[in-house]
C-alpha cells in the first residue's frame, strides 16, 4: 500500500496518511449525493475533476461549484452535508472555510468538494491547476 501526503491549510502540517481507496460503487454514490446536494440549492458551474489517474493527486475526485454570495455558498455546503449524511450516513472528515463562506472545502477522503464564491474561484483557478484531470460538467437544474 502506498502513502500520499496531505497539507492542512489551517495548521500547516504535512502528514502521511495511508492510501485507502473506496470501492467504485461507493464513490459513485457519494459523487451522486454531492451533485444532488449542490443542485438542491441551485449551485452553479458544477464540474467534477477525475484525479484518479494522476500520480500525486490528493483525492480521486474534486467536485467544484459556486454560489452567488457567501450565504449561497454556505447554503450549498450545508445541503451537501445533509444530503450525504441522510443518504449515505457519511460526514466529511474535515471541513474548512464555513465561517467566511467564500471557499468551503469538504473532505470526504476520496472526494474533495470545493464550493466557491465566483471571485474566489476565478482567483484560485483549480480547474487550470489540475488541467490534466478528466473534466465532467454538470448542467444546472
Amino acid at each position: 500500500m502506498t502513502d500520499f501526503y496531505t497539507f492542512h491549510l489551517n495548521t500547516a502540517i504535512l502528514t502521511t496518511i495511508p492510501a485507502r481507496r473506496a470501492k467504485k460503487p461507493q464513490i459513485e454514490n457519494l459523487n451522486h449525493a454531492i451533485i444532488e446536494g449542490i443542485r438542491d440549492k441551485k449551485g452553479k458551474n458544477i464540474i467534477q475533476l477525475d484525479l484518479s489517474k494522476l500520480r500525486d493527486a490528493p483525492a480521486d475526485y474534486f467536485i467544484i461549484c459556486e454560489g452567488d454570495s457567501s450565504t449561497h455558498v454556505k447554503a450549498i455546503s450545508d445541503s451537501i452535508y445533509k444530503k450525504v449524511k441522510d443518504e449515505l450516513g457519511t460526514a466529511p472528515t474535515h471541513t474548512e472555510g464555513s465561517s467566511s463562506a467564500t471557499w468551503v472545502l469538504m473532505d470526504y477522503f476520496n472526494i474533495v468538494v470545493h464550493v466557491f464564491h465566483p471571485e474566489t474561484r476565478q482567483f484560485y483557478e483549480l480547474e487550470n491547476l489540475w488541467s490534466d484531470a478528466e473534466i465532467t460538467e454538470f448542467g444546472e437544474i
